[in-house]
């Protein structure tokens, strides 16, 4: 018989890389990652991993196991969530991740429904970068978590989670309320606010610019969207601002609407969408499959 969390080491492995890795995302040793994958290996009767040099690499039954981890793990989701549906009530610790604009704008509302309707639940919210929140569900550092990409930048899905739709945001090109530019070739020459290099908004804008003609010129770097905002009002530069972050831009910015859209989606482990506490999240959210964007000079209801 296999050992379930021996499986999930050996599938972390294939995605990370290496023990060491692995062992930082379980909170072992590195000598404790390597014998639980040497049980792994005596358990299964066959070689999973291959040494080279200082690190390891998997074998083809180990590649073979690993496909099967994935499906086992999901089973054990849906086994969990089938056994939660028998349960009187909701009660426990739902931890929820959720990237900065949507903690602000999104969230509030949905928690004081979900509070009302399930007192029980524990909500217990992280604010996490979109890049983060796919590990800290694999991890099981969270229950469930919100995920975006652009429509320009589609992000490749996770093979062991599974997501539902939330709402499509327009993306706004953000300038000087008191300039003329009225579209985005007009600020090829301007001084830009770009994100983090590195980050998807960051890859997003460049995207969009070069797709434009130009590579926008960076005079500012701010990852919060309220600083961008403050910088644009202060006439420091242009930048390239979704729905969510430009619901109440302040006086001396003003918003032209692009092509481009930002989409959001509800992720959580493959398996667990029928997990009560996982569905309740998703209906509070979505407020019976409606979304209102906070209003904006083009404000859209999204279904």
């Amino acid at each position: 018989m296999l050992d379930v969390r021996r499986l999930r080491l050996l599938y972390d492995l294939s995605r990370l890389g290496t023990i060491a890795a692995v062992a930082r995302a379980a909170a072992y040793t590195p000598s404790a990652v390597s014998q639980q994958l040497s049980a792994l290996e005596r358990e299964a009767g066959v070689a999973l991993l291959e040494r080279t040099g200082r690190g390891v690499t998997l074998t083809a039954a180990g590649h073979v196991l690993v496909r099967h981890a994935e499906t086992v793990l999901a089973a054990l989701e849906q086994t969990s969530a089938a056994l939660a549906a028998v349960t009187a009530g909701l009660s426990g610790p739902l931890r929820i991740g959720a990237f900065p604009t949507a903690v602000r704008t999104l969230l509030p509302q949905a928690l004081v429904r979900l509070g009302r309707r399930h007192p029980g639940l524990e909500l217990m919210v992280t604010e996490l970068d979109p890049v983060g929140v796919p590990a800290a569900l694999r991890e099981r550092r969270l229950d469930v978590g919100l995920l975006h990409d652009y429509d320009v930048v589609p992000v490749e899905p996770d093979p062991v989670l599974d997501a539902t739709p939330l709402l499509d945001e327009t993306v706004f090109l953000a300038v000087p309320a008191a300039g003329t530019h009225t579209a985005l070739h007009h600020v090829r020459d301007a001084a830009w606010i770009l994100a983090s290099p590195g980050t998807l908004c960051h890859t997003a804008t460049m995207h969009i610019c070069r797709a434009a003609g130009f590579t926008p010129r960076a005079r500012h770097q701010a990852d919060d969207f309220a600083t961008v905002l403050a910088l644009i009002a202060a006439d420091q530069g242009v930048s390239v601002v979704p729905e969510l972050a430009a619901a109440d831009p302040p006086a001396g910015v003003r918003l032209i609407p692009l092509a481009t859209h930002r989409r959001n989606r509800i992720a959580y482990r493959r398996g667990a969408a029928g997990h009560p506490a996982v569905a309740a999240f998703i209906s509070a959210l979505r407020d019976d499959g409606v979304v209102d964007l906070p209003s904006t000079p083009d404000r859209t209801k999204i279904t």
